[in-house]
């Protein structure tokens, strides 16, 4: 089970978005331990005793446990063999965040290793300032998380972090670089701040991320502002500390209880307003437009994108499919991904070598100046999640059952989108096997499903037409078709009318007028190149 399923499970079955944290801090223990006439014990044991205390009063009222290294780590041998005591007392059923702040590339590989393996911790906090890699040795753990340090609430911070204008600031730059990292199930920010508008900024550049916050409120009458800020649209998305004040009360349980009953009551209210509860929501994960430009990516002192190119990706990207019966499913608002993003993604396509160009012959005996590989695109996560949001706006009006992926190429596609819409996946055997079962189609349907035909390029439109015959003869429907590239010229306009003749409705995430002015003007093709390629 994943980091974020069992977070997501653990918010679900105790009902609330409070985390602990852990952190043996000598001053703080002062009283607690002295109340208990535990004040001439080696602070070993105290910190010990304090710990199995605050988990057994905290456990029914949290969703996660975030104990900091560095408290364990001053204490030498002892201290880190303190925090596997901590991992033992700690519910299985409740993740484990182990804050670390961690920023040093030379040893992140290894303490991977220490805090996923030997600690079996969830997840880890990381400083973001090494770039990308800082994070890379972490996320080879595909069922672990990384949670990245935006902003602090030092106020001697805030000269670095708001450089240079409370217009452009430097941590929100931060949030935007670090969105590209990871999917929302691996990644997550950490905000530490009292400011409700700090939040509400972080928020709004990442809307379907889960959210830590590192410092609760300065005063008790913020924690509604705070919530109203960083609540995600699922009334969900916030962690919020208990406060360390009270880890070190008597009545540890019921203060916990009694603040987790608030947020809810505060939730609920909010969600109320909106007119939309969570169970009426079926909110997909999806990753935030790209933060810059795609020429910041190219070679220094290219030109900026000409109005025509961002004009005919704002066109490709807001376009509209005809008019389907009302959805069977209920979509978040604005899938379509804006020309930013279609940009980014197509140079990275390009980068990784999805996009090729030179002379390529088709399946379909063609011969053509450009190739399209998508198959690229499995090994690396965010990419792939990015394609899939692609895909996912151009279906978001669509109306279907089922998702069918043609084989063999589409298959991962096809899958994909499966698990990111919530739709059950088929697809039609390119032969029908002489043992086992013998079926025409793998997956489970009934007669009369309506299914969108999910391929990664049209070029003679042979291969779909012969998928949807299997479909149909199996007694499924097929209304539209939607494929990653538009080819543009005479086969495409051939390939859509044949299609278009059967019955069928195409869709195109990209067309490859608009892929060539976007790596043209990127410096990734030569005058000459995008000459061969644009009519």
């Amino acid at each position: 089970m994943g980091f974020f399923v069992r977070l997501t499970d653990a918010i679900a079955d105790r009902q609330s978005l409070l985390v602990t944290g852990l952190d043996p801090n000598p001053e703080m223990l002062q009283s607690w331990v002295s109340r208990r006439g535990m004040a001439g014990r080696s602070f070993l044991s105290q910190a010990r005793h304090w710990i199995k205390a605050v988990i057994e009063a905290t456990a029914p009222h949290v969703c996660a446990y975030k104990p900091s290294l560095g408290f364990y780590q001053a204490l030498g041998p002892v201290g880190l063999e303190l925090l596997l005591e901590v991992r033992d007392l700690v519910p299985p059923d409740l993740p484990l965040i182990i804050d670390s702040k961690h920023g040093d590339l030379n040893s992140s590989s290894a303490l991977a290793q220490y805090v996923f393996r030997e600690l079996a911790a969830d997840a880890v906090t990381l400083s973001p300032l090494a770039g990308q890699d800082i994070a890379a040795p972490f996320l080879l753990y595909p069922d672990k998380a990384v949670v990245i340090t935006c902003h602090s609430s030092n106020e001697a911070a805030r000269l670095i972090q708001h450089f240079p204008s409370e217009e452009e600031p430097l941590y929100l730059r931060i949030v935007q670089e670090c969105l590209l990292w990871a999917t929302p199930e691996q990644l997550l920010l950490e905000v530490g701040t009292s400011e409700p508008d700090i939040l509400a900024r972080v928020r709004r550049e990442a809307p379907e991320r889960f959210l830590i916050l590192r410092s609760l409120w300065g005063v008790e009458e913020k924690l509604e502002a705070m919530l109203q800020a960083g609540l995600s649209s699922a009334g969900d998305g916030l962690l919020l500390p208990l406060p360390q004040n009270l880890l070190v009360e008597d009545d540890i349980a019921q203060r916990a209880e009694a603040l987790k009953l608030q947020i809810n009551a505060t939730r609920a209210e909010w969600l109320d307003q909106r007119g939309a509860g969570v169970a009426e929501r079926c909110d997909l994960w999806l990753p935030a437009p790209p933060p810059r430009p795609v020429l910041d990516r190219g070679p220094a002192g290219q030109p900026q994108l000409t109005p025509e190119v961002t004009a005919s990706l704002n066109a490709m990207a807001t376009a509209t499919v005809p008019p389907p019966a009302p959805a069977a499913v209920a979509l978040q608002e604005s899938l379509l991904p804006t020309a930013d993003a279609l940009e980014s993604l197509i140079v990275d396509l390009f980068d990784i070598g999805c996009l090729l160009f030179g002379d390529y012959v088709q399946a379909s005996g063609a011969v053509f100046n450009y190739y399209i590989d998508l198959r690229q695109i499995i090994s690396d996560p965010n990419l792939f999640h990015r394609v899939l949001h692609a895909y996912a706006g151009r279906m978001e009006e669509l109306v279907f059952d089922r998702i069918a992926g043609i084989p063999y190429g589409s298959l991962p596609t096809a899958t994909g989108l499966s698990l990111l819409l919530h739709k059950p996946l088929i697809y039609p055997r390119k032969e029908v096997k002489a043992h086992g079962a013998r079926r025409l189609i793998e997956g489970d349907f009934e007669e009369g499903d309506l299914v969108v035909v999910v391929d990664d390029i049209l070029i003679t439109g042979g291969s779909v037409l012969e998928g949807i015959g299997k479909l149909e003869s199996s007694g499924l429907q097929v209304q539209d078709v939607v494929v990653f590239l538009d080819h543009g010229g005479d086969h495409d306009r051939r390939a859509k009318e044949r299609l278009a003749a059967a019955g069928y409705r195409c869709q195109a995430v990209l067309g490859i007028d608009a892929i060539t002015r976007v790596l043209h003007g990127a410096g990734r093709l030569s005058d000459g190149q995008a000459a061969l390629l644009l009519p």
